[in-house]
């Protein structure tokens, strides 16, 4: 299974607009890749949002879903 990534603002210096990952289960082992592959994401803020929505604890992944990696964001 693929996952594919989108990637928002300052996040895209370190790992680029987009990304896709083979096998990644839940939003746990998401993090966990990451950060092996990318070191800076590790001291980086961001959360993960799946499918449109914020990502507070584990979820899992699947084929269709989008996820999107977004840095702090203030309203106005």
């Amino acid at each position: 299974m693929t996952v594919n990534i989108i990637i928002f603002g300052r996040l895209t210096d370190i790992a680029g607009n987009s990304l896709a990952l083979e096998n990644i289960a839940d939003t746990n082992s998401l993090v966990k890749e990451l950060h092996i592959l990318y070191p800076a994401l590790a001291d980086a803020k961001y959360v993960i949002a799946v499918d449109k929505k914020v990502a507070n604890e584990n979820t899992t992944l699947t084929e269709n879903s989008i996820v999107a990696l977004l840095p702090p964001f203030s309203g106005g």
